[in-house]
């Protein structure tokens, strides 16, 4: 198969449309080709005028490692070009970064979350590409996660730099995909252009949305394996919680939880008692480990592990969001009184509570905190606004 980078570097038909015309990119360490060239350095190889670049949260480079640290605009060292950041003094382009290119070429890989925040920088741009009368091209890549959609939808009004739009968490679309329906949906007159993969099949065997001839290059710091990105859109919610996420460990992003004071044995039987369909499609494993830095740095941690990938990953059966939400349910019951949810900045919202901002509302916190809530009562809530996503995006699908 071949990734939309690899399809303009290598069709002279696709690339056509770029002769005269200066040529920014929004990259990160994972904009590679095939053969693990940086997407920056082939273009300019190619001949593509490259005026300038971007860099979205954790940086072009990806060495900054948590949210809310910000990366600052600097010079290319090789190609003496801008490289300007979407995660620092501002998060959308300014007019002055605009007038730098006349097309932009978004190359980044995605988690298929709606909270990853490349998500949203995608719609910034291209918000002000329509704006400037510019044109965006999307080098589509594949949804690791494939296919599936789950989740509630965000609410209106619960808009965020992790929310951009009434979408769920597992959203189900690649980013080239995901443009086609931010133009429909906000309306926005502007040259929008895909360039497609060719033969990625999400939701089929073998990979089931990553392809296993590709290998996984860290799209930022805590991604690091193909199991943290289809297992992400559950676990990213611990971040709005006090229990570890595994910050501080190789194997971030990966746990159901982590804390000092949970017993992880005791969390899983209930969690079997609550809603044991929940867990299909993954294996659970007991495990311990001592964060290095982030929450509980020091501390022995009691955890969960997921294990969304081999002869234990049912793709069509694994539901991350519904298996976080579970977890949180069990400990909620086995501990009524654990300081659970985590009052702190998160992603520059000030007033709401991160689990909220990462939800998009408050009906899985409330649903969580409420004794006499079913997984029934949630399942209702997601399955209705689920089929109604499905629906939404599926004129906008590219690859069926």
């Amino acid at each position: 198969m071949k990734f939309g980078i690899d399809r303009l570097l290598t069709e002279d038909e696709l690339r056509a449309p770029l002769a005269g015309k200066r040529v920014s990119l929004v990259a990160h360490p994972a904009s590679v080709t095939a053969q693990l060239h940086h997407s920056l350095d082939a273009l300019i190889e190619r001949g593509v005028n490259v005026t300038s670049a971007f860099g979205p949260q954790h940086g072009l480079k990806g060495d900054k490692q948590d949210n809310m640290v910000e990366t600052a605009d600097e010079t290319d060292p090789r190609h003496n070009i801008p490289v300007f950041s979407l995660y620092g003094e501002v998060r959308r382009p300014t007019g002055q970064m605009m007038s730098t290119a006349d097309v932009f070429l978004f190359d980044l890989q995605d988690l298929g979350c709606r909270i990853y925040t490349f998500v949203t920088t995608l719609l910034y741009l291209m918000e002000e590409a329509a704006k400037a009368g510019k044109s965006v091209w999307v080098l589509d890549r594949p949804n690791p996660a494939g296919g599936p959609v789950e989740g509630t939808l965000l609410v209106p009004g619960q808009e965020s730099f992790v929310g951009a739009a009434p979408m769920p968490m597992r959203h189900g679309m690649t980013m080239g995909e995901m443009g086609h329906w931010f133009k429909a949906h906000f309306d926005l007159d502007l040259d929008y252009k895909v360039i497609e993969m060719v033969g990625w099949k999400p939701g089929h065997a073998p990979g089931f949305g990553w392809p296993e001839d590709r290998v996984w290059i860290n799209p930022s710091p805590n991604a690091a394996t193909v199991n943290m990105a289809r297992a992400y859109a559950g676990t990213v919610m611990i971040e709005g919680t006090t229990l570890s996420e595994g910050r501080g460990t190789t194997r971030p992003l990966e746990v159901l939880f982590g804390a000092p004071d949970v017993d992880a044995g005791g969390v899983m039987k209930e969690m079997e008692r609550l809603a044991p369909a929940w867990l299909r499609g993954c294996a659970l494993r007991e495990c311990w480990f001592e964060p290095t830095f982030h929450k509980h740095a020091g501390k022995l941690c009691n955890s969960l592990m997921i294990h969304a990938e081999g002869p234990f990953y049912d793709h069509h059966e694994f539901r991350p969001w519904r298996l976080q939400a579970l977890a949180f349910k069990a400990i909620r019951n086995l501990y009524p009184d654990y300081d659970l949810w985590r009052d702190f900045p998160y992603e520059y919202e000030l007033e709401r509570l991160a689990i909220d901002v990462i939800n998009g509302g408050p009906s899985l916190r409330e649903w969580v905190d409420d004794s006499e809530a079913e997984p029934g009562d949630l399942d209702s809530l997601a399955d209705a606004d689920e089929t109604a996503w499905r629906q939404t995006i599926a004129p906008h699908l590219l690859y069926g």
